[in-house]
C-alpha cells in the first residue's frame, strides 16, 4: 500500500501593516485639503514708532533732570507729531501735566535764564506769543548758547511768520544740541521752516560721534 504524503502548503504572508503610531504620523504629515492656510501676516511696527519713543524718552529724561521746559516741548512734540501713537500719548500727557504744573509755579516775575524760559513756556502754551518772545529774547541775551531757549525762539518766530529771523536760531540750537534735530523733524511749530534748504540740510544730517560728545559735554554743564 502506497503511502500518500500530504503536500505541505506554505502560509501566505500578509502585507505588513503600518503601526498605529506610524499611521498617525503619516496622517499628520499629509496635507489636509480642508485645513485653513497658515496666516503669514505678522504685525508690522509703524514707521514712526521708533521716532515717537525716542522723543518720549528724551522728554522723560529731561523731566527727571528738572528741565521742565524742555521736557514740555519734547512731550508736546510726541502728541502733535505722532497722532497715531495713542498708547504713548497717555503716558506723555501724564508727564506733560507734571511739567506744566512745575513750569507754572516758577513763571512769576522771572529773573534768571531758566525762569524766563519757564515764563516763556507758560505764555507759549497759552498762545501769547508776544510775551513768550519777550521772555525768550531776554533769556538768549543772558545766555546766548542756551540751545532750548534758541529752539523756542525759532518756534515762536516761525509761528509769527518770521522765517528769516527764526532759521539761524533753529540751526544754532541744532548745532549746540543734536537732540533738537529729532524734535524739529516732527514739531509742527517749526513746520514752515522745514521748507527751507538750510533747515532741510540740517535735519537730514546724521550727527557724528564728535557732535554727540560735544552735545554730552554741553548738557553736563
Amino acid at each position: 500500500m502506497t503511502k500518500h504524503t500530504r503536500a505541505k502548503t506554505r502560509p501566505v504572508s500578509k502585507p505588513a501593516q503600518p503601526s498605529r503610531g506610524a499611521t498617525g504620523a503619516a496622517a499628520a504629515a499629509a496635507p489636509r485639503s480642508d485645513a485653513p492656510a497658515p496666516d503669514s501676516r505678522r504685525p508690522v511696527a509703524r514707521a514712526g514708532y521708533a521716532g515717537a519713543v525716542a522723543l518720549y524718552e528724551q522728554g522723560v529724561a529731561a523731566l527727571q533732570a528738572h528741565e521742565y521746559s524742555r521736557a514740555s516741548t519734547l512731550l508736546r512734540s510726541v502728541l502733535s507729531g505722532y497722532p497715531e501713537e495713542k498708547e504713548l500719548h497717555e503716558r506723555a500727557r501724564l508727564y506733560l501735566n507734571v511739567c506744566e504744573r512745575q513750569v507754572a509755579s516758577r513763571a512769576a516775575m522771572p529773573k534768571t535764564t531758566e525762569e524766563r524760559i519757564f515764563a516763556a513756556t507758560v505764555a507759549f502754551n497759552s498762545g501769547d506769543y508776544g510775551e513768550a518772545l519777550t521772555h525768550l529774547r531776554a533769556a538768549t541775551k543772558d545766555t546766548p548758547d542756551h540751545d532750548h531757549a534758541l529752539y523756542m525762539l525759532a518756534a515762536v518766530l516761525a509761528l509769527q511768520e518770521q522765517p528769516e529771523e527764526a532759521i539761524p536760531f533753529l540751526l544754532r540750537a541744532i548745532e549746540l544740541n543734536p537732540e533738537n534735530r529729532a524734535m524739529a523733524r516732527h514739531d509742527p511749530d517749526v513746520e514752515s521752516l522745514r521748507e527751507h534748504d538750510a533747515v532741510r540740510a540740517a535735519l537730514d544730517t546724521v550727527p557724528s560721534d564728535k557732535a554727540e560728545r560735544r552735545k554730552s559735554a554741553h548738557r553736563a554743564r
